[in-house]
């Protein structure tokens, strides 16, 4: 008895997190997650933290009130803009992403640097499940790379692989168009 009880927790457990682990998108673009082993889950590479030098106690210095300047001028910086003068504009095509279930290559359309249409040239529509599935998520990738406006994308639950591979050529493209 209490072994049937035993396998039936550790089956809905396990059926559970799969259940989650198969809806929650990946996280592309970031490079937070779970690392293990210098190989970080969820899309991104580990990184190491920058080393940061340890902050130093300020020391204050009592002086006469004769022997203290009167004002001291401070300097600010002054921000100066850069004119966009070589904005990137035109239409790029990145490199054939190859998933599991067949390529996915995307094409973005960019003007004065700013992305303003995202397109799926070719992406998995082998079966049925394939055009149901890409049917709702290339839309969803089209919106959150215009709402990006990088290849910092979050990704679709469900439609991982064209998201990884929607990623792979989006990043591709960007770096053709210098972005």
């Amino acid at each position: 008895m209490k072994t049937k009880r035993f396998f039936l927790i550790a089956g809905g457990t396990v059926t559970g997190l799969g259940a989650v682990l198969s809806i929650t998108p990946p996280q592309f673009g970031s490079t937070s997650g779970l690392s293990l082993g210098g190989t970080a889950l969820g899309g991104g590479t580990a990184s190491t933290p920058a080393a940061t030098p340890a902050a130093t106690p300020a020391t204050t210095k009592k002086s006469s009130p004769a022997a203290t300047p009167k004002s001291t001028p401070k300097s600010t910086p002054t921000p100066v803009s850069t004119p966009q003068t070589g904005a990137v504009s035109g239409t790029f095509s990145g490199a054939s992403a190859n998933t599991i279930y067949g390529p996915v290559q995307v094409q973005v359309t960019i003007v004065n640097g700013k992305i303003t249409n995202a397109k799926a040239l070719t992406y998995p529509t082998g079966s049925f499940r394939d055009q149901q599935i890409n049917s709702q998520a290339i839309p969803l990738l089209i919106q959150e790379t215009l709402a990006a406006q990088s290849s910092n994308i979050q990704g679709v639950g469900g439609a991982s692989y064209t998201s990884q591979g929607w990623y792979t050529s989006l990043v591709s493209a960007l770096a053709k168009a210098g972005l």
